[in-house]
């Protein structure tokens, strides 16, 4: 989870995260457009990545609104090097253990048993603990399933790589297909199984936990709901450089104002 948010411990209304996730991204995505040009023809080729002033690569923030983990962002295509296993190992321990990833573990945990999700967790502060503890899991799980073990297994490259350039349509596109098209380590691409298969073992492991509402029906519409979070997460990350910028400018003095003064 970028720990991209991972999956959350609700069963009664699992819908308002990704709700509020789907929401977040695509206001942060219209504010932004609003402020582009649209590119007359997208170019095909990976955009150039922008240098800072001692031309060295720019830092990627940690965090996506100050919580979500953003370690498994890559600015561009640019350059392309393969991840060791140990590197995606690594991205996924980066992502689960984020001080952010416990905390949506909290916020999500609490959600849940305010909404009584699954009522054998109970209530009070016992009850509280399981349900962080099962957000939890659900999020080091799937960060390990879909950026560790199974790019591992199957070759694939689990970051997200950024666009940059084209319209905000094309972008918005180019983000929502990576959920389902990715990279393989050896070059080209290929269909996301880590995404897709990652997520599904993940959802299988978690009705060890969840023992209310174990059917085939909740468990597909887990995944579902999982795979519209980190589309959601991919929308914010494609952005998320335009929006810091839109941000800078509104936060920046005007000196010039100053200095006629």
């Amino acid at each position: 989870m970028d720990t991209q948010p991972r999956m959350t411990s609700e069963e009664r209304s699992p819908v308002s995260p990704c709700i509020s996730s789907l929401a977040v991204a695509f206001a942060l995505l219209s504010s932004v457009s609003l402020c582009q040009q649209a590119s007359p023809v997208d170019s095909p080729q990976a955009p150039a990545t922008p240098k800072t002033e001692d031309n060295n690569p720019p830092v990627e923030s940690k965090r996506l609104l100050g919580i979500i983990p953003n370690y498994r962002t890559s600015p561009s295509l640019q350059n392309y090097e393969p991840l060791t296993i140990g590197e995606k190992f690594k991205i996924a321990s980066q992502d689960a253990f984020d001080r952010g990833t416990v905390g949506l573990a909290l916020l999500f945990g609490g959600e849940s048993q305010l909404t009584n999700s699954n009522r054998a967790f109970g209530q009070g502060g016992l009850g509280f603990g399981r349900y962080v503890g099962a957000s939890y899991g659900d999020f080091v799980i799937g960060d390990y399933m879909t950026e560790a073990v199974f790019p591992t297994l199957l070759h694939q490259d689990p970051r997200y790589f950024r666009r940059g350039t084209g319209s905000g349509r094309s972008r918005l596109g180019y983000a929502m297909g990576q959920i389902f098209w990715t990279h393989r380590d050896s070059g080209g691409m290929q269909f996301n199984y880590s995404e897709i298969v990652g997520n599904s073992v993940a959802v299988a492991i978690s009705n060890a936990y969840y023992v209310d509402n174990r059917s085939a029906s909740e468990g597909v519409s887990k995944l579902g709901i999982q795979i519209g979070v980190d589309m959601a997460s991919n929308i914010l990350k494609e952005f998320w450089p335009d929006l810091e910028r839109k941000f800078r400018r509104k936060h920046v003095p005007n000196t010039t104002a100053d200095k006629s003064n």
